[in-house]
């Protein structure tokens, strides 16, 4: 029996909230920026619940899965004027889809070799979709990142078996920090600099004027994510398609983005607030984790994750020199498409590639338009071949 009974929602949510918040100041500290937040936050909920001081499975934890993750995508999305992403950042943005195609490669090279169809429990997923849905879990992962994840979790029915999901969000962002130090030391390789083309420091379009992140700013972007939110359930009850709920939700964030972008900047502060509820949603998933069941499945989602990210950086960088495109634009299209929005401009800021700047964040945001729908369309046709 855990400490803080299941039925206690108000605790359960504080002892959430907590753990998030921790995760925040402890990315803070020298060894925490190593491991970012959200893999604090996943080890924190994960340790929490195995020494029983949370519950596995509460009522609360429903809470955050049928509210606050539909939630999350407009909040992310708000910033995603594809026009900008597009035309001010057209190389770049050659070097994301690229990075997109590599990682569809890894994946379909991983779910080849490797029997993916027994990681997953009937209960979760009919066994004839489970390979299919592991494939567009981690297709749209390693395309978008964290928002794209919840996504196809939902869809494929995958998050229902907290156990392997937590596994695989252990994986997928232990690798993913791993990858990021490699990612980090390429530029340093001398003789693979030599292979590329040099680097074109002329500035990119600059960063549009951003308004100050107010109480009124947070509260129209949570309250035009939850109506969008409410509008797009509306819609797929309407057309009978409880499936496509993703695609709608993410579909009119976009258009709202790209069509209203003057209005899409005065949410200041809906990315910002995505984060927070992002973490919220990982130390959700953490919590419901059985360590023992993780344990079997994890040399099997290493070894696929492994795949996904050697054929996703050689295809990167190996067709990436064939087009021409230098080595810092392919480690920034690959670090947005592994790692998302916020690492890809660190990364370039701290190397010194001004210029990439804000083309990292724009085609990280990309990829949280992109993914779902990639991870989608996956899931789908590699159900429907089966």
């Amino acid at each position: 029996m855990a400490l803080i009974p299941p039925d206690n929602d108000m605790a359960v949510m504080a002892s959430l909230l907590a753990i998030a918040g921790g995760a925040f100041v402890l990315e803070r500290t020298r060894l925490g920026g190593q491991l970012t937040a959200t893999v604090i936050a996943i080890v924190g909920a994960m340790a929490a619940a195995n020494l029983q001081l949370i519950p596995h499975a509460a009522p609360a934890y429903g809470f955050v899965f049928t509210y606050i993750v539909p939630v999350l995508i407009p909040l992310f999305l708000f910033q995603a004027d594809l026009r900008r992403i597009l035309f001010e950042s057209t190389r770049t943005t050659a070097a994301f889809l690229l990075a997109s195609a590599a990682t569809v490669a890894g994946v379909t090279a991983a779910a080849l070799i490797l029997d993916l169809g027994g990681l997953a429990p009937a209960a979760s997923t009919p066994p004839a979709l489970r390979e299919p849905a592991i494939a567009g879990l981690f297709a749209a992962t390693y395309i978008g990142g964290s928002v794209n994840y919840a996504a196809l979790g939902e869809i494929t029915g995958l998050s229902r078996d907290a156990s392997f999901f937590s596994a695989a969000t252990a994986t997928d962002n232990l690798f993913g920090a791993a990858y990021l130090a490699v990612l980090a030391l390429l530029p340093g390789w001398r003789w693979l600099g030599r292979q590329f083309k040099a680097h074109d420091q002329t500035p990119a379009g600059g960063d549009a004027s951003l308004l100050p992140i107010t109480a009124m700013s947070l509260t129209l972007a949570l309250a035009l994510a939850t109506v969008m939110v409410a509008l797009a359930d509306a819609l797929v009850a309407w057309l009978e398609l409880p499936g496509w709920r993703y695609i709608v939700i993410t579909t009119a964030a976009l258009l709202f983005a790209t069509l209203a972008p003057r209005a899409a900047q005065r949410l200041a502060g809906s990315f910002e607030l995505g984060v927070c509820l992002s973490l919220l949603f990982f130390a959700t998933i953490a919590a419901g984790a059985d360590v023992a069941a993780m344990i079997r499945v994890a040399p099997v989602l290493v070894a696929m994750v492994s795949i996904v990210l050697v054929v996703h950086a050689l295809i990167t960088l190996l067709v990436g020199r064939w087009l021409g495109l230098s080595l810092p634009e392919l480690i920034t299209a690959s670090n947005a498409a592994v790692l998302g929005a916020t690492t890809a401009p660190a990364l370039a800021a701290a190397k010194g590639w001004n210029n990439l700047v804000t083309p990292g964040v724009l085609v990280g945001v990309f990829g949280y338009a992109l993914g779902t729908y990639l991870g989608t369309l996956i899931y789908r046709c590699w159900g429907a071949i089966l």
